[in-house]
């Protein structure tokens, strides 16, 4: 709570006196030692003291902070309403011998019903999490079972001993009503709580439950002429006002799990003890009737809380099998939903009414990723898929198998295949500045063509990778080899050594089992990654000796100019990635960026070994070659500094089972 330092401990202040003088009173009662003067020292004024704190301490509550202070402010003036009424009782009636009844004090009493009322249904819309129906009913259901043991125990009994005009019968009984009422109201409240032990609702409920015996003994006491003044009984209401002054201070609580069997078991038990009740009515007939229709009541609510936990579960299970089935980011069906549609529709398919299983694979959406990040490579999926449903329409399904896979289930109709193709190719495209987002396909047409579901998916799987083969071989492969043809007309020798690192590349990455795209990117990054020597003057590259400084800036710019020529090609963006990451080192000491271990691109870090065993073993104008031993020692002695240890060891062993003993590469 946002409350100022001098108010906070002014309240404590007040608590800590008014703790003291309910200590005080309760040892005055016990002890029974006062004199006659003392007496009605405690008797009127320490007791009324007593509840008018409990209402200030409220008031405060309420006054200086805005978080729920209606319901603070008006369960205040409830309490002091309730401390008006013992005042005016000692003030104006407690002298008298024959004093009325009802009297002015018992309407300032019974003030404090209706202030509290409006206190505690303020507090559960403020406090409560959930309005669910279910909650309500076990609330209500509680709250019943409760009120039929009241009125069982205690409520007959206030009757029976009433006597009388009707005024004086009403305000009797109007007394335990209202505590039944308040009572039955945060019984409510906990339910809707889902039962969770929030202190603030703990000391109300303890509050109004001391209150509501103290009210029932007083009144059988006061019809039967036995109460006596001075015993513990009046404690029992001070303190009953100073527990919901301390629920006032509370802080907000903290969540609390709310465990299943506690929703199950309170409504249950309720329910069975309702039903004692109406069998002990029955063979003893001592439950009366107020107390046989609440447990009526609440007997049947339970029924209905069960016929609405069985509905719930329905729901729950339908919504549970719906999401079993559906892509939670797309909202398309999912791989598992598409292997059940495919055996329905297999079974209806003939050769007169076909059905067609479209499946396609986003090509570009790994670089979009790369270069824009996750969560708007997620983000194009769901547009994608959005279109891809729209596309589709009424014709058929569109599913999202996972990652950038989608897959269609149509029935083609007249038009045939062709134009739900076209709309679907369509609709699985996204161009950008930077990216471009396109997508291979497979069809297979049923029962033609597959007659189970396994068969259709494997056979649209391999006409869709045969014709994004295709395309990648015919984009990247025709930009590399242009590449390579202007490294070839330039430096003949430097075109023949890329393409002994690009067959060495390749063999090592399969030795560390990278994917399909990782292969073929390591591949062309090997035979592309001194595509940028080509600005690099002759003279620097021909010299005999060591470079210069000078020099060697030239000779560190060109992974950079790599870079830069590769990304004007899109089916070599990823390429271009790899090779400005070619001449960085393992400890971080490498050009242009200074990478350091695994920062480095795994595909980058073959690039550099395959590029120096290869430099090592071939004749140089400022040196000899040494042996591929020689050189697979020297890798392995700058493994950790320059080069990845992993990486070594892979390509040390790739090169003791592919090279044969003349040291020739294997084609």
């Amino acid at each position: 709570m946002d409350v100022s330092p001098r108010l906070r401990a002014g309240t404590r202040t007040l608590g800590a006196l008014t703790g003291l003088a309910l200590l005080a009173y309760v040892a005055h009662i016990a002890l029974g030692l006062g004199s006659p003067g003392l007496d009605d020292l405690f008797q009127h004024w320490v007791y009324c003291g007593l509840i008018v704190a409990a209402g200030a301490i409220c008031l405060l509550r309420g006054l200086a902070v805005r978080q729920e202070r209606a319901a603070w402010v008006v369960m205040g003036a409830g309490l002091v309403a309730w401390a008006a009424g013992e005042i005016t009782w000692t003030l104006a009636y407690a002298g008298q011998a024959d004093p009325p009844y009802p009297s002015v004090s018992d309407v300032l009493y019974l003030a404090w019903y209706p202030a509290s009322y409006v206190a505690l249904l303020l507090l559960a819309r403020s406090r409560t999490d959930s309005f669910r129906s279910s909650l309500w009913l076990d609330g209500a259901i509680a709250a019943l079972t409760v009120a039929a043991l009241i009125a069982t125990l205690a409520f007959q009994p206030i009757v029976d001993a009433t006597s009388g005009g009707t005024a004086e019968i009403a305000v009797n009984l109007a007394y335990p009503v209202g505590d039944l009422l308040l009572l039955g109201l945060v019984v409510v409240v906990f339910g809707l709580n889902g039962w969770r032990p929030d202190p603030v609702w703990l000391l109300i409920g303890g509050g109004l439950a001391l209150t509501a015996v103290a009210d029932g003994l007083y009144l059988v006491q006061s019809a039967t002429d036995h109460n006596v003044q001075g015993t513990l009984l009046d404690v029992a209401w001070p303190t009953s006002a100073l527990l919901l002054a301390v629920a006032a201070w509370q802080p907000a609580r903290v969540r609390i799990t709310i465990h299943d069997w506690v929703v199950i078991a309170v409504p249950a038990g309720c329910g069975l003890v309702a039903v004692q009740l109406l069998v002990y009515d029955h063979f003893e007939r001592n439950v009366n009737a107020v107390g046989v229709s609440l447990a009526a009541w609440a007997l049947l609510l339970a029924l209905a809380r069960m016929a609405l936990a069985f509905l719930e579960n329905q729901r729950t299970l339908s919504q549970t099998h719906a999401e079993a089935r559906t892509d939670s980011l797309t909202g398309l069906r999912n791989r598992r939903s598409l292997l059940a549609d495919l055996e329905q529709q297999l079974a209806q398919a003939s050769v007169a009414s076909p059905r067609a299983l479209l499946l396609f694979d986003l090509d570009g959406f790994k670089e979009y990723n790369d270069a824009f990040g996750h969560p708007a490579g997620d983000g194009l999926l769901v547009r994608l898929a959005a279109r891809l449903a729209d596309a589709v329409g009424a014709s058929g399904e569109a599913y999202r198998l996972g990652g950038d896979e989608f897959c269609v289930l149509v029935s083609p109709g007249r038009g045939g295949i062709d134009p739900i193709l076209a709309a679907c190719s369509a609709a699985l495209n996204e161009r950008g500045e930077g990216f471009e987002v396109t997508s291979s396909f497979g069809v297979v047409v049923l029962p033609e063509e597959a007659s189970t579901p396994t068969l259709a998916l494997q056979l649209a799987d391999r006409r869709m990778y045969a014709r994004k083969g295709g395309r990648r071989m015919s984009a990247g492969r025709q930009s590399r080899d242009v590449l390579l043809r202007t490294l070839s007309e330039r430096r003949p020798d430097l075109h023949l050594r890329l393409r002994d690192i690009g067959e060495l590349a390749l063999a090592v990455g399969r030795e560390l089992h990278m994917g399909p795209e990782g292969l073929d990117e390591v591949a062309r990054a090997a035979e592309l990654h001194d595509v940028g020597k080509i600005a690099v003057p002759d003279a620097i590259l021909d010299k005999p000796g060591a470079l210069d400084p000078v020099e060697w800036s030239f000779m560190r710019r060109h992974p950079l100019i790599g870079e830069r020529i590769l990304l004007a090609a899109p089916a070599l963006r990823p390429v271009a990635r790899l090779v400005r990451s070619s001449h960085e080192r393992w400890d971080g000491g490498g050009y242009p960026d200074g990478l350091r271990g695994d920062e480095i691109p795994l595909g980058a870090r073959v690039v550099a070994v395959c590029d120096a065993f290869d430099a090592m073993t071939s004749e140089r104008p400022y040196r000899e070659s040494v042996t591929e031993s020689d050189a697979i020692a020297e890798l392995r002695c700058c493994a950790g500094t320059q080069f990845d240890p992993i990486v070594v060891e892979a390509f040390a062993r790739v090169i003791a089972r592919e090279r044969p003993a003349h040291g020739e590469v294997l084609r």
